[in-house]
């Protein structure tokens, strides 16, 4: 490993702790200590620890370094490209060892995103290192776009300086502070007239450990939902705000068409879309017309992490595939309102879209269109499509508070929802805390579902798994509510509102609500049917994994998905049955 760009600095102490932490399970000198190497702001800091080390505890002692005085514990860690999510779980079990690398937060790497655009229209989009030349660019031109074959003619220029083939990429951005540079390709001899090509390079936030290369990777192609942004010319208004419903059968509730009128007049009094700092994905805080209230949050499908016009500096995605596993760049949005579809409140479904608070209390979501001056653009104004959520008053997220605080049946519709949708991002910080006005209590309000109903199980997450109130039996009339759960209606109830759910998601819904249900009927507890979904490491599958499997390996191929279902219903049964037999009354 090269020592460039290492920082000198303390050591972090070796000799043990004094008044140890509840949290270190480990610290005796019989363990061995390893080496890893901290990732931050384009400088490695060496990091000495154990490799029984919790998360946690590494956390901590990263928290104690003098050059990283500035953590909050809302910083992240990274290991080849996986959040190290689980505070409890130990360093080795993500499959850290000796000199590994992991990343505070994702920042800049040494990709960046080079986008083509003719004047004719035509437009290419590809991934290059940092450590490439103009002349590496100019040779890729020269390949993709007829009429530019002779590299000699062309002439590169960033604001108005001539640059040779030598220049590094990296030299250009770090003299532009990575703001978004502007390229000229222009002929030095002309012979017949040609406007020029204008080349964006934009810096981007990859994990260093990702070695791609335009040359192996190919040209990034757009993703299907994005194609439904159509570039529009400015309306006689500044802003566009209008409800997206591709049924004409849907009726929206007046809750519905209260937030929009709200929003709009927001925007018709010029208040500005508010971008939240937090997230990877563009998300704006949408104000009422006095300006003093948030009515709403906007999310924009092209503003998605890893999306085309991702405001983070995230880059796109090379195969369309999202942040996390099973799910695409483009679809977050329908997931969003697709959660607060299937949020059926305890009275039966729903009879409008908009009417009636679903039991685990999703805020109110719907589809828009919207444009605004004050969203992330890369040019010229376009209507942008995303969700639209009902903006809820909180104090603060579930992060700031002790999970021993709140109240039992809370977090019980939490995992409800969770379990039944295969949630892969439920984190304390997509959990608010509300409060009920009439006896005080706190109210637990979830948001951020953009990676529910993904096509496996490979990254399901539920941080109320580590909660206590997760150990205990649900209510007779949770367990009421579960029974009532028709995931072949929740398909139709999605189509009938525009979504026809891909047939692997309608899988993955099918298979947690039979999980559920079979669940309780069998009296386990939350802790451990969230348990039989999420993976305890990395590398090991989770139960509901090794049944999906198993249910594959037992059916013929071509087999019908009726056939397939019933076979992990079966495998299910057996394996719930071992659960429930050998747990305590």
């Amino acid at each position: 490993m090269s020592s460039a760009g290492v920082k000198t600095l303390s050591p972090v102490p070796i000799e043990p702790f004094h008044n140890t932490p509840s949290w270190a399970p480990c610290l005796s000198m019989e363990h061995k200590f390893i080496s890893i190497y901290l990732s931050y702001l384009r400088s490695l800091t060496p990091i000495r620890v154990m490799e029984c080390d919790t998360i946690e505890s590494v956390k901590f002692k990263i928290e104690r370094c003098e050059s990283l005085p500035f953590l909050t514990n809302k910083h992240k860690l990274v290991y080849a490209g996986l959040e190290l999510a689980r505070s409890g779980s130990l360093l080795k079990a993500y499959g850290v060892t000796e000199g590994n690398l992991l990343h505070l937060i994702i920042k800049l790497s040494d990709l960046q995103v080079i986008n083509v655009k003719t004047s004719c229209g035509k437009e290419f989009i590809f991934q290059v290192k940092r450590g490439r030349d103009v002349g590496y660019i100019k040779r890729w031109i020269a390949k993709r776009g007829k009429g530019f074959a002779d590299t000699e003619e062309q002439e590169v220029v960033c604001k108005g300086e001539r640059l040779e083939d030598q220049r590094l990429i990296d030299d250009i951005c770090s003299k532009h502070n990575d703001a978004v540079v502007h390229l000229f390709v222009r002929r030095r001899h002309i012979k017949v007239q040609r406007r020029p090509l204008e080349l964006s390079i934009v810096a981007t936030a990859l994990s260093d450990e990702k070695d791609f290369d335009v040359g192996k990777e190919g040209t990034i192609r757009k993703y299907d939902a994005i194609q439904r942004v159509v570039p529009m010319k400015r309306p006689d208004r500044d802003f566009i705000l209008e409800p997206i419903t591709v049924n004409p059968k849907v009726e929206l509730a007046s809750g519905i068409w209260d937030m929009i009128n709200s929003t709009y007049d927001g925007l018709d009094r010029g208040k500005y879309p508010n971008r939240s700092e937090e997230g990877t994905g563009g998300a704006y805080f949408m104000l009422d017309s006095t300006g003093q209230k948030y009515v709403s949050v906007f999310k924009p499908i092209d503003e998605e992490p890893l999306a085309v016009n991702n405001p983070r500096g995230l880059p796109l995605s090379l195969d369309g595939e999202g942040l996390k596993k099973g799910t695409r760049v483009g679809q977050g949005a329908f997931r969003e309102v697709a959660a607060y579809i299937l949020d059926h409140p305890m009275s039966g479904r729903r009879s409008l879209f908009g009417d009636g608070k679903g039991f685990a209390g999703v805020p109110l979501t719907f589809m828009v269109k919207c444009l605004h001056k004050g969203f992330n653009y890369p040019g010229y104004l376009t209507a942008k499509i995303g969700s639209m959520q009902l903006f809820v008053e909180n104090n603060g997220s579930c992060e700031d508070m002790g999970p021993g605080a709140f109240p039992v049946k809370e977090v019980h519709k939490i995992s409800v929802l969770d379990i039944r949708l295969a949630n892969a991002d439920r984190h304390a910080g997509n959990i608010l805390l509300g409060a009920d006005e009439d006896n005080d209590k706190a109210v637990l309000i979830p948001i951020d579902h953009g990676y529910c109903l993904p096509t496996s199980f490979e990254d399901c997450t539920f941080e109320w798994l580590y909660w206590p109130q997760a150990r205990q039996p649900y209510s007779a009339e949770t367990v009421e509510y579960i029974n009532s759960l028709d995931a072949e209606e929740d398909i139709a109830l999605l189509k009938f509102h525009g979504w026809d759910l891909p047939v692997e998601c309608a899988r993955t819904l099918l298979i947690s609500t039979m999980l559920l249900k079979k669940g309780v009927a069998r009296k386990l507890t939350p802790f451990t049917i969230g348990s039989i979904m999420c993976r305890e490491s990395l590398n090991k599958e989770s139960m509901i994994e090794e049944i999906v499997q198993a249910a594959l390996d037992s059916v013929l191929p071509g087999t019908s998905e009726a056939t397939f279902l019933d076979s992990v219903s079966e495998i299910m049964d057996r394996r719930l049955d071992d659960i429930a037999s050998s747990s305590p009354l």
